[in-house]
């Protein structure tokens, strides 16, 4: 996607990762962009006007009060200007005012103005991004329709280590190309299951997992991002409902089963996230099981095998493009490339949740996604970002051509490494 001839507001606030925004200016205008950079008080103590002036050919604004711009009303002709607002770095601060809807600088006051769309690179300190206050800040401009590209994991300015670097430069203008893009899967009917299934031994009790439902909501709300009708079919896990995401909350493996197979064949793609019980009871007990009886009854549950999910709806008739998820602990790539097979996906997405980063109820994964004719690594990222990344491959791989017709689809033939422009 080129980014010739659009407008770009580069706002940058007061972190020490603004540096970056002088590397993020050359990339855009290499690309062909217009970009116009709006500078923070803040901002300016960690990188001066004058060089983003002479990356950019285009006098900084920095000043919501300046007499000869805003003669002409000057913030409203640049919220009309901008094609995409991207602010990088977001800080902390920044992003409460903008969440609150408050306006006291230029920079906010441009985001509220403008119909564009609004990218936001978080950066702060680990424990800033973990407060609960910017966590619901955080929530509400991602419910707001601002899109958030990480923060990234690992060492900080400060010395800490974890959540809280911004992007890198270049996986930003992997997101403004993006924003560009058509909606990869316009018009496309999309199911996806997420969460962990609960199978019942008495009233009381079950079985389960430690499924947090997290990367499955992502992966909802990254399809819906690119324009499909999304069905989200969710174990009880307790997450707010993506935006413009039909969800449809079930308990039991028999339950997502059945919910499942009621939808499958109306959709062009179905995406297998959730954690499902591979053994229910085969009794559930009326009462709950007290000790004493467990005691004299040895303790010992009979259990019968969950019918599989995914792979009932890869064997229906004309079934649509159907992709797993693996959680290995040992031989992860092996492992899933067996599955694949054998449960006759089209794709299946595999990571080591023997790793403490990555495993269940981590807000960061990395995964390997495996085809019939080859595979693609997701580097260790934020699970939305992940998301919106494995979204991307499967419409280059099975939807080159999406957005020609709604609901169920003749299963595409998926494209090679080579034909898809990945490796």
């Amino acid at each position: 996607m080129s980014l010739a001839g659009k407008h770009i507001l580069l706002g940058v606030t007061g972190g020490i990762a603004a540096y970056k925004a002088a590397i993020l200016v050359r990339h855009l205008c290499n690309e062909g962009a217009e970009v116009q950079v709006v500078l923070t008080q803040g901002a300016a103590q960690f990188v001066t006007p004058v060089t983003l002036q002479a990356l950019s050919g285009r006098p900084v604004r920095d000043d919501l009060w300046d007499q000869e711009a805003e003669a002409a009303m000057g913030h409203i002709e640049l919220a009309r200007w901008a094609d995409l607002i991207l602010v990088a770095p977001a800080t902390a601060h920044f992003m409460a005012n903008l969440a609150q809807g408050a306006a006291p600088d230029l920079l906010t006051t441009l985001c509220l103005a403008s119909d564009a769309p609004v990218l936001l690179a978080p950066a702060m300190n680990q424990a800033m991004w973990r407060d609960a206050a910017t966590q619901r800040n955080a929530a509400t401009l991602a419910a707001d329709g601002k899109r958030l590209i990480g923060p990234d994991d690992g060492e900080q300015a400060c010395g800490d280590v974890g959540p809280g670097r911004m992007a890198e430069p270049e996986a930003l203008l992997d997101a403004v190309r993006a924003a560009f893009q058509s909606p990869r899967l316009a018009d496309l009917n999309v199911l996806v299951t997420a969460g962990p299934t609960r199978e019942a031994l008495d009233p009381v009790r079950f079985l389960s997992n430690h499924s947090s439902g997290k990367q499955g909501y992502a992966i909802a709300k990254a399809a819906a991002d690119a324009g499909a009708r999304v069905t989200l079919v969710s174990g009880p896990c307790g997450l707010p409902a993506p935006a413009n995401v039909e969800c449809i909350e079930v308990t039991s493996a028999l339950d997502m089963h059945e919910a499942v197979q009621a939808r499958a064949a109306e959709q062009a793609l179905v995406i297998g996230v959730a954690a499902v019980a591979d053994y229910r009871p085969a009794a559930k007990a009326p009462q709950k099981i007290k000790k004493e009886r467990a005691a004299q009854n040895d303790a010992s549950v009979a259990l019968v095998e969950n019918p599989d999910i995914i792979a009932s709806v890869a064997a229906l008739p004309n079934a649509p493009v159907v992709v797993g998820f693996a959680a290995e602990t040992e031989n992860a790539l092996d492992n899933a490339r067996r599955k694949r097979r054998r449960k006759g996906l089209d794709a299946i997405v595999v990571n080591d949740v023997s790793d403490p980063k990555i495993g269940f109820n981590s807000d960061h994964n990395a995964a390997t996604l495996i085809w019939a004719d080859g595979e693609v690594e997701l580097a260790y990222q934020g699970k939305e970002a992940l998301a919106a990344s494995l979204i991307q491959h499967l419409a280059n791989l099975f939807f080159p051509s999406s957005g020609e017709g709604a609901g169920a689809l003749a299963k595409p033939t998926p494209l090679s490494v080579a034909q898809s422009g990945r490796s």
